[in-house]
Formats: C-alpha cells, structure tokens, sequence
C-alpha cells in the first residue's frame, strides 16, 4: 500500500493552488516591503549616512579651527616672547644709561668739590699771605727801627721795605723748592 502511494505521489509535480496562493503571497509582500519598508529603511540609512559624513566634516572643521587657534596662540606667544626680550633689552639700556649719568653726576659733584677746596684753599692762603704781610711788616719795621735806631712812621717807606723783604722771601723759597725737585 504504501509502495501504491508512492507511485502515485509525484514529489516534482506543482500543486497549482499552492503555487498561485504562494505567488500572490509573495507579490503582496514584495509590494508592501517595496513601496513601505525599503523607502524608510533607505531614509534612515541616508539620515545615519548625512550625520556620519556630517559628524566627519564637523570634526574636520573643528580640528581645523583648533589647529587655526593653537597657531594663533603660537604666535601670540612668540610675539610676548619677543616683546618680553625687547623690553628686558630697554630695561638693560635704561639701567646703563642711568648708571652712566648717575656716574657722570658724581664725577662732577666730585670735580666741583675739589675745585670749590682748590678755590677755599687759595683764598685762605691769599688770606694768610695778606695777613702775613701785615705782621711780617709790622715785625720787619719795627726789626728796621731797632737796627737803625729810628722808627719808620712813613707808611710808605715802611711799605717799601716790606715789599722788598717780602720779594726776597719769597725768592728764596722758589729757590728751594726748585732744589728739592
């Protein structure tokens, strides 16, 4: 029995029914699939597409704009580099300059100094010798008097004579000081 069954079921024979019902199936799957699901899976597809190739071209964007800012900042840096040496090198000079005139200062304080002492000591011996002369006339007159025996009441005899003792005094010691160098 099984072995009559057999020979009359044919495994390659198409079972129409079965095989319109699966067709039509199918035509309405593909239509609903092409006409509903393709189109919004295609739109997800292109909006995660744009958004990766926007994401990329953002970061493309925003790394160029750091590299932009961080050369900025580069050169920003290296001009407060160089302002920061040309105002040391100021610096430097206005110290000098100041040292030097500060120097120059003192030099000519020390200079007017000396010759305010120079000048103090030459108007205290011009001083002294007037004074001097005074007394060495006095002294050298009264010296005459005693040795002549009369006294030298003409001024200008006295005068005289103290010029002249004066001049050979101070011969003389040109004349000594001119030895001993």
């Amino acid at each position: 029995m099984l072995v009559e069954l057999a020979a009359d079921y044919n495994i390659l024979r198409i079972d129409w029914v079965k095989f319109t019902f699966g067709a039509i199936a199918l035509a309405v799957v593909y239509f609903f699939v092409a006409r509903k699901a393709v189109p919004k899976v295609m739109a997800v597809l292109d909006e995660r597409h744009d958004a990766i190739e926007g994401g990329i071209e953002r970061a493309k964007r925003a790394e160029a704009e750091a590299e932009e800012i961080r050369q900025q900042y580069r050169e920003k840096l290296e001009e407060a580099h160089r302002e920061s040496a040309q105002e040391l090198e100021r610096a430097k000079e206005q110290r000098a300059a100041i040292i030097a005139e500060a120097r120059e200062e003192a030099q000519a304080e020390a200079r007017r100094i000396v010759e305010a002492a120079h000048a103090q000591i030459e108007a205290d011996r011009q001083q002294a010798m007037v004074q001097l002369r005074g007394e060495i006339g006095g002294l050298s007159a009264d010296l005459a008097g005693r040795i002549v025996g009369e006294t030298l009441s003409d001024s200008a005899v006295q005068n005289r004579v103290i010029d002249r003792f004066l001049d050979e005094l101070e011969q003389s010691q040109s004349t000594q000081q001119a030895e001993v160098r």
